[in-house]
């Protein structure tokens, strides 16, 4: 048997049944075996950033490994943005980058460069990659196959890659005779959940903020059947907006910078925060950690313990907690503890939710959104980009049960929404796809249209058009005196006629101008289409932190007599 042959019979054996990738040089023997495979299929990007992008859509929408390929050089290269992406927002994605001969290669004389397009990859991508390792023998395919695949879903997920010397994806193997990697054992859990559960017994006014680790693990369901047990106010970070569904009782909110103002005003409020899966990153607790949460007690349940050493309070709780395998323990914990009645507590932050409810004009864009987001069907996948789009998805998006939303979240990489959504639609292609961009983001990647198209898959292309980079923008308005360089039309940044685009590509187009050309009629047909959304060029994402403010005093400013009447509740 090829390495090469072995290689896609091993991915396939292990539930993986897309791959994304662009043909090159070294890659032909890899190309040529996806070929012959009748269990998985392998996709052709039209750029290799785009081929990362979908295997990370692929894995966060279907809970398996991503997998996506290049040649050598430049081709491993394009790959690096998506390989940041899965690296920092957990995502497990198998790299396979195909290099030059053993016999080309440098090795260890001092040159830039021996043979055609020979790059050390492995060097390049060490610090964003769990596991990155160089396969020179052909008898040691399977033990790294399957060391990639164990580290890239244990413990912090994230992603891996193997770079293969094209000699050695043609050399012929005995697969009987390979040896094996042996998979750690694992240490039993010795997480204290009677501890946890006092803490909160012992407070008044405890809350949750649940983070992306809950999506990343599947643990989503799990998740949702503890904040039934708890029955206390539940938070989230943006990337994790999509855990409870719109209207569940519980839920209020996310926190952060551009988020919900009544998710801030509850943190300042709380005396215990349980975290759940959460970095609590700068864009979640503000540029000044001291002040956030001021009167609380902060619990940290986290797989990743390098985390804790970003803290927030000197007397931060911090507990190594294993989401894949104590979340079930903690939950079946939950069932039998005798909970506080926090009732009062949640009548507090409903308070605060309704006095807060109409404190921003409501701005077009939260209009569209909400309008869109009332016809989208259930089974729905939503992927956003990266900009005043995401923001908006975030806050304004009615997500509904079974619903889901990808994001760019710690990498904040435009061009993300349009290949995650071909990744996500392949993972199930019964569900739709809504893929939300800007104008900018969608630049960045919209070759893939032309995936879209040869495949026909159910996405609907919203690009949420300003002819502007809007938040760059927002932010030349605030702080450069409204000196708007490269940001708009008048300055250096133009796109094409999008109606034009969409016909060169083969693709339906529509165009929202209001809000009365937003019905159900946009989901009422299973195929392709990019719709664009017609906004002014000064569009805002409102409320947003403004510079070394605590999170609940976002801008626009609120009536200072309504704060301190908040304050005070």
């Amino acid at each position: 048997m090829l390495v090469s042959d072995f290689i896609v019979d091993f991915l396939s054996k292990n539930g993986i049944e897309h791959a994304f990738g662009y043909p090159g040089g070294m890659v032909t023997y890899l190309m040529d075996s996806f070929a012959r495979s009748e269990g998985i299929k392998a996709h052709v990007n039209y750029h290799e950033q785009g081929a990362a992008f979908a295997a990370c859509g692929y894995a966060s929408a279907s809970g398996r490994t991503g997998v996506a390929y290049a040649t050598s050089g430049p081709g491993a290269t394009n790959l690096v943005t998506g390989i940041a992406e899965a690296y920092f927002d957990s995502v497990p994605v198998l790299f396979i980058t195909g290099q030059v001969n053993t016999y080309e290669s440098k090795g260890s004389m001092h040159l830039r460069q021996k043979g055609f397009q020979e790059t050390d990859i492995l060097s390049i991508v060490s610090p964003i990659t769990k596991f990155s390792a160089a396969v020179n023998d052909e008898n040691d395919i399977l033990y790294m196959l399957e060391k990639a695949i164990y580290t890239a879903n244990n413990g912090r997920k994230g992603p891996v890659l193997l770079d293969i010397p094209m000699n050695i994806q043609r050399q012929d193997i005995d697969h009987l005779m390979l040896r094996h990697f042996e998979v750690p054992k694992n240490n039993k859990s010795n997480v204290d959940f009677n501890e946890i559960f006092k803490l909160i017994n012992s407070s008044k006014r405890p809350c949750v903020i649940a983070g992306a680790g809950i999506k990343q693990t599947e643990t989503v369901s799990t998740f949702r059947k503890l904040v039934e047990i708890l029955k206390i106010p539940v938070l989230t970070s943006m990337i994790s907006a999509d855990l409870l569904p719109y209207g569940n009782e519980y839920s209020f909110g996310f926190v952060g910078a551009y988020g919900d103002r009544q998710a801030n005003f509850i943190i300042s409020k709380s005396d215990l925060i349980l975290t759940i899966g959460s970095r609590m990153d700068c864009r979640q607790v503000g540029s000044k950690r001291d002040n956030f949460a001021v009167n609380a007690k902060i619990v940290r349940l986290d797989t990743d313990i390098c985390e804790f050493e970003n803290s927030i309070h000197s007397d931060d709780i911090n507990v190594n907690f294993d989401l894949c395998s104590d979340f079930n323990d903690l939950l079946h914990f939950a069932k039998f503890y005798q909970l506080n009645d926090f009732s009062q507590w949640i009548l507090v932050c409903k308070i605060i939710k309704e006095k807060l409810s109409d404190t921003v004009d409501k701005l077009y864009p939260e209009v569209i959104v909400r309008k869109i987001s009332e016809y989208v069907p259930d089974n729905a996948t939503i992927t956003t980009d990266v900009g005043q789009n995401q923001v908006w998805i975030s806050q304004y998006f009615k997500i509904k049960e079974s619903q889901r939303i990808l994001f760019s979240g710690g990498h904040g990489a435009m061009g993300f929404s349009l290949p995650a959504a071909i990744g996500a639609s392949l993972s199930d292609t019964k569900r739709l796809t809504l893929c939300f961009c800007g104008d900018g983001g969608f630049m960045m990647n919209m070759q893939e249209l032309q995936f879209i198209a040869r495949e026909q898959l159910p996405i609907k292309i919203f690009v949420m058009n300003n002819h502007a980079l809007g938040m760059i923008r927002h932010f030349q308005e605030m702080y450069f005196s409204s000196r708007f360089v490269q940001t708009t039309a008048q300055n250096g940044y133009t796109i094409p006629n999008l109606n034009k685009l969409s016909s060169a590509f083969g693709l339906n187009y529509r165009a929202i101008t209001n809000v009365s050309d937003v019905s159900e009629n946009l989901f009422s047909e299973a195929c392709p289409e990019l719709i664009e959304v017609f906004l002014p060029e000064t569009t805002y994402v409102f409320p947003k932190l403004a510079i070394n403010k605590p999170i609940q005093d976002q801008e626009p400013p609120i009536d200072r007599k309504l704060y301190k009447e908040l304050d005070q509740l």
